[in-house]
C-alpha cells in the first residue's frame, strides 16, 4: 500500500519519477492544468475584489477521481509539477480543490521542484520539500485575471466596432503591433543608389587581390558620395594610369567570446536558425528531451531566463573540452554568465543536457530526428559556453600612389585559433548582418609596406540600400525580449495565436501581417494607444516579476490597471463606425492604394454616364473591411482590401451590371455583359417580336380562362383550370473565354461568342461537322457527338481544320488508354478475387485434413 502520493504534470514525467522513488509512492499525472477560469464573461470580478470563476478541464473528471482514490490510502501529498510559475499554478488548483472536500484532513502536503530529472535530483528534492510559494501563485493569478479582463473587454469592442476581427491580447496585440510596424517600414522604404569601385591587383610576386577604393581627391568616401553611374566611371579613369603600392599596412588579433548557454529565447531562435524550427515545436520537442526516456531526464528544464551552470555540469564540459578537444580549449578558469535581457528571472539554471557524458553521437538512433537535432544543438551550446576564446587575425592594407588622390583598401583575416568556433557557430539574422562582410573573411597574400603592386582592372558595381527585412520568429523573440514584452515561457503561444487568428502569414518562415492584422494594429494604437504601448506593456510585466518575488500586492496591482482601462472601453460606447472608419481609411490608405489618388477612382461609376466621379475607400461590413464606391448605392462596385491582379478592373467592369454593350447590326436586339455564378457571360436579348407574340398569346388565352370562369360560375359549376402559360423566349448567353478580361469585352468580341458554337468544316475522314464552343468547363471541339476539351492557348474563335483533326486525335487516344486501364484493372481485380477464393478453398480444405487425423489419432 503507498504511504505517499506525488502528482506531476505528464505521464511520461510520472513514469520516469515512478522509477526513482520506489515502491513507498504513487505516482498521477494531472494531464496539465485540471481547472481553468469559466470561458465567458463575468468570471473575474473587478467590483468583488477580484473574485475569480474556476471550471474543470475536459478530461479533469477521471484524472481528480484517481488522485481521490490514491489519496485516501496516502499519509502524504507531494505536488511535483515544473519549477516555474504555470507549475506553481498546477500545483495550486489540486491542493484548493482537494482542501475544498476535506480531503487533506490529517496529510502532509509538500511542494516538490526539480530543474532536472535525474535519480539525484529528485531524490534530493523530496529530501528538500517546501510548501507552496505563494507570491508565485499570485503572480500567476495576476497575470490570468488581466490577460482575461483585457482579452473579454477589448474583443468586444472589436467585434463592433471593427467587424471581422477575431480577438485582441494584452501581449499578442503587441506583438502584432510590432509586426505591422515593420511591414509599414518596408512599404514606406524609399531605396537609394549608390556605387562602388573596386580594383583587381597584383603583389609584385604576382599574387592577386582585389581592394576597395576608400579616398577619392584627399576626401574619404562616405557610402552615399558615389551616387550615380557617371561618377563611378570618372572614379574609376581616376584610379588607372597611377603608380599604386603599399603605404600601410595595420593588423589587430580580434578575440571572440563563446555565447552563453541556451536560455528559452535563445533555443528558440537558434532552432528557428539553424533547424527552421518554430518556436512552438521546439518548445514541444523540449518539453519530450526534458521528461525524457528510458535513460531518465535527457536536458534541465527547458523555460529558464538564467544562463548560470552547476558546478557539476561545468565540470563535466571542463572534463569533455580536455579530453575531446585538448588542453588549448580550456580556459584557465571556468565562465560565467549573466543574462542580458530585460527583467531576466535567474529562478533556474540555463537549458543543459543533464548528462554531458551522453554525446549526440551516442544519442543518435535513440532518439527522433527532430528531437536528436534539438539535443545536438543544446549539447554542442554547453560545451562550446566552456571553451577557449576564438582568435581572428585581422588585416586592413591601404594601397595609393604616395599621395591622397586615391587610396584602395584591401581587409582580410584569417581565424589564428579557432577555439569554441570548432564546436558551435552561433547564427545572426539579416538584420544583424545586413549583408555586411566587407571582405574581411578573405585571406591576404603576402605583401610589405612600399612593395609595388600591379593594377590588372577596376569594376564599378551598382547598389542600392534595402529596407528593413521583415521578422523571423528568431528575430521577433530576440526583439520582444530586448523591449521587455512578454516572457520566455509565453513567446510561443503568442506567436502561434497570431497565425491561428490569420493575423499573420509566413513567408519565406518571415512574419507578414494580413490586412485583418493591421486594421486591428492602427484601431488599438488609435483608440487604446497606452494598452499597445512597448513601454507600457514592459513596465507591466515588471510589475507582475515584482508580484512573484513577494514585493507587490497582487489585487492592487491588477486593481490600478483596471480602472484605467475600464475607462479607456467606456470611451469606445459613443464611437461610430464612421469615426472608425474614417481613421482607418486615413491611415492605411497608404497601404490599399499605394499610387495615390488616381487609384481611388472608380472605374464603375466611370464606366456609367448617369454617376458622378466616385472615390474607393475602405467600408466596414458585417464579414470585415473591404473597398466600396461612395456613390453607394447608386455603385455597387465593391473587393477585397487586397484584389488579385486583373480581379479590381474585372470586378469594375460588372459592379453596376448588366454593362450595355450595344445592340445587334442585323436584329438591333440589346447585347449586354453580366456576372452568372460561373463568371462573366454576354447575352443577347430575345427578339421583341418574338416576346411580344408570346406575351400575346399568353393574355389571349388569360381572357379565354376569365371568360369560361364567369360561364362555369352562372351555370353553377366547378372553374376550369387555369392554363399554364407559355415560355417567354429565353435570351441567349455564352460564357467568357478563359483569360479573357470583363473590362475587354466589345460588342464585337460579345458578338462573335454568341455566335458559337461555330462550324469548323466538315471531317476529312468521316465527312461529318466539327463544332468549336465554349461550355460550362471551358472551350470544346464537338464531332460525332463527343466533345474534346481545346487544349490552353488555343482560340475558340479562331481555330482551323488542321489544328481541330490533330486535337480531335489526341482526345481519341486519351479516351482510349483510359479505357485500356480501366478494362484491366477490372481483370485484376476478378485475378486476385479467383485467387483469394482459391486459397480459401485450399486453407480449407487443410484444415478438414487435419481435422480428420486428429479424429483418427483419438480413437
Amino acid at each position: 500500500m503507498s504511504k505517499n502520493l506525488v502528482i506531476v504534470e505528464s505521464p511520461a514525467k510520472a513514469k520516469t519519477i515512478n522509477k526513482y522513488l520506489g515502491t513507498d509512492y504513487e505516482v498521477l499525472a494531472s494531464y496539465g492544468h485540471v481547472r481553468d477560469l469559466v470561458n465567458k464573461d463575468g468570471s473575474v470580478l473587478p467590483d468583488d475584489d477580484f473574485i475569480m470563476k474556476w471550471q474543470m478541464g475536459d478530461r479533469a473528471d477521471k484524472t481528480l477521481r484517481d488522485i481521490k482514490k490514491a489519496l485516501k490510502t496516502a499519509d502524504a501529498l507531494y505536488l511535483a509539477p515544473d519549477p516555474d510559475r504555470e507549475g506553481e499554478a498546477i500545483a495550486w488548483h489540486i491542493y484548493e480543490i482537494l482542501k475544498e472536500e476535506g480531503l487533506l484532513e490529517g496529510k502532509g502536503v509538500h511542494r516538490v521542484t526539480f530543474n532536472e530529472i535525474t535519480k539525484a535530483a529528485v531524490q534530493n528534492a523530496f529530501k528538500n520539500a517546501r510548501g507552496l510559494d505563494q507570491p508565485l501563485i499570485d503572480a500567476y493569478l495576476a497575470r490570468r485575471a488581466l490577460d482575461y479582463l483585457v482579452g473579454f473587454n477589448l474583443s468586444p469592442v472589436l467585434w463592433r466596432k471593427l467587424p471581422g476581427s477575431r480577438s485582441a491580447g494584452r501581449v499578442q496585440s503587441v506583438a502584432l503591433r510590432l509586426i505591422c510596424e515593420r511591414e509599414t517600414e518596408i512599404e514606406a522604404f524609399k531605396p537609394q543608389e549608390y556605387w562602388s569601385i573596386e580594383a583587381l591587383l597584383h603583389t609584385s610576386d604576382g599574387a592577386p587581390f582585389t581592394a576597395r577604393l576608400t579616398h577619392l581627391a584627399g576626401n574619404k568616401l562616405d557610402k552615399f558620395d558615389i551616387g550615380t553611374e557617371e561618377a563611378a566611371t570618372a572614379a574609376a579613369a581616376r584610379i588607372e594610369g597611377k603608380k599604386l603600392s603599399i603605404q600601410q599596412i595595420e593588423k589587430k588579433q580580434v578575440r571572440r567570446t563563446p555565447p552563453a548557454p541556451f536560455i528559452t529565447s535563445t533555443l528558440q531562435m537558434d532552432a528557428s536558425r539553424k533547424l527552421g524550427m518554430s518556436a512552438s515545436r521546439t518548445m514541444r520537442l523540449a518539453q519530450r528531451l526534458y521528461e525524457g526516456n528510458d535513460d531518465g531526464g535527457l536536458i534541465t528544464y527547458m523555460r529558464t531566463d538564467g544562463t548560470t551552470l552547476s558546478n557539476e555540469a561545468v565540470a563535466g564540459c571542463r572534463s569533455i573540452i580536455t579530453k575531446e578537444y585538448g588542453d588549448k580549449y580550456l580556459p584557465d578558469t571556468p565562465r560565467l554568465y549573466k543574462s542580458k535581457a530585460k527583467n531576466a528571472q535567474e529562478a533556474h539554471e540555463a537549458i543543459r543536457p543533464t548528462d554531458l557524458t551522453r554525446t549526440p553521437s551516442m544519442m543518435r538512433g535513440r532518439l527522433e530526428e527532430d528531437q536528436w537535432k534539438l539535443y545536438d544543438l543544446i549539447w554542442k551550446r554547453t560545451v562550446a559556453s566552456q571553451m577557449e576564446n576564438a582568435v581572428l587575425d585581422q588585416v586592413k592594407v591601404d594601397i595609393a600612389d604616395g599621395t591622397d588622390d586615391v587610396v584602395l583598401r584591401a581587409n582580410g583575416s584569417v581565424i589564428a585559433f579557432d577555439g569554441f568556433l570548432t564546436l558551435y557557430h552561433e547564427d545572426k539574422d539579416d538584420d544583424e548582418t545586413n549583408g555586411n562582410g566587407n571582405g574581411k573573411d578573405r585571406v591576404l597574400p603576402p605583401m610589405k609596406e612600399r612593395d609595388p603592386t600591379k593594377l590588372i582592372n577596376t569594376s564599378t558595381d551598382q547598389h542600392f540600400t534595402q529596407p528593413p527585412p521583415r521578422y523571423s520568429e528568431a528575430s521577433l523573440v530576440k526583439q520582444m525580449e530586448e523591449l521587455g514584452i512578454g516572457r520566455p515561457s509565453t513567446y510561443a503561444s503568442i506567436l502561434q495565436v497570431l497565425r491561428d487568428r490569420n493575423y499573420v502569414t509566413m513567408e519565406k518562415r518571415r512574419f507578414v501581417p494580413e490586412d485583418r492584422g493591421r486594421l486591428v494594429t492602427t484601431f488599438l494604437a488609435k483608440f487604446f494607444a497606452r494598452y499597445v504601448d512597448y513601454d507600457f506593456t514592459a513596465n507591466l510585466e515588471e510589475e507582475l516579476d515584482a508580484i512573484a518575488s513577494g514585493h507587490v500586492a497582487w489585487k492592487e496591482a491588477i486593481r490600478l490597471f483596471w480602472i484605467d482601462f475600464k475607462a479607456a472601453v467606456d470611451e469606445t460606447k459613443d464611437l461610430t463606425i464612421t469615426d472608425v472608419i474614417d481613421h482607418l481609411d486615413a491611415e492605411l490608405g497608404v497601404h490599399f492604394f499605394p499610387e495615390g489618388n488616381e487609384t481611388r477612382k472608380c472605374r464603375a461609376c466611370a464606366d456609367d454616364e448617369k454617376l458622378e466621379e466616385g472615390r474607393l475607400g475602405l467600408k466596414l461590413g458585417k464579414f470585415g473591411a473591404f473597398i466600396g464606391c461612395s456613390n453607394y448605392p447608386e455603385c455597387k462596385f465593391t473587393r477585397a482590401l487586397v484584389a488579385p491582379d486583373g480581379e479590381d478592373a474585372e470586378t469594375a467592369a460588372l459592379a453596376n451590371e448588366p454593362k450595355i454593350l450595344g445592340n445587334d447590326p442585323d436584329s438591333g436586339r440589346t447585347v449586354s455583359l453580366r456576372r452568372g455564378p460561373y463568371g462573366p457571360y454576354v447575352q443577347i436579348d430575345p427578339a421583341p417580336e418574338a416576346v411580344a407574340e408570346v406575351e400575346a398569346l399568353n393574355g389571349q388565352a388569360e381572357k379565354e380562362h376569365e371568360k369560361k370562369v364567369k360561364e362555369a360560375k352562372k351555370a353553377d359549376k366547378k372553374a376550369p383550370k387555369k392554363p399554364k402559360k407559355k415560355a417567354l423566349p429565353k435570351p441567349k448567353r455564352q460564357g467568357l473565354a478563359a483569360g479573357t478580361n470583363a473590362e475587354d469585352v466589345t460588342l464585337d468580341l460579345a458578338l462573335g461568342l454568341l455566335s458559337l458554337p461555330r462550324d469548323v468544316g466538315e471531317h476529312p475522314e468521316t465527312g461529318e461537322m466539327i463544332q468549336a464552343g465554349i461550355g460550362r468547363f471551358g472551350p470544346f471541339l464537338k464531332h460525332q457527338g463527343t466533345f474534346t476539351s481545346l487544349p490552353k492557348g488555343d482560340d475558340v474563335m479562331h481555330v482551323g481544320m488542321n489544328r481541330a483533326v490533330e486535337v480531335l486525335a489526341l482526345g481519341a487516344e486519351k479516351r482510349a488508354a483510359r479505357e485500356a486501364a480501366k478494362i484491366a484493372k477490372a481483370e485484376g481485380k476478378e485475378t486476385k478475387s479467383k485467387s483469394k477464393k482459391k486459397k480459401k478453398k485450399t486453407t480449407a480444405s487443410k484444415k478438414k485434413k487435419t481435422a480428420t487425423k486428429k479424429k483418427s489419432a483419438s480413437k
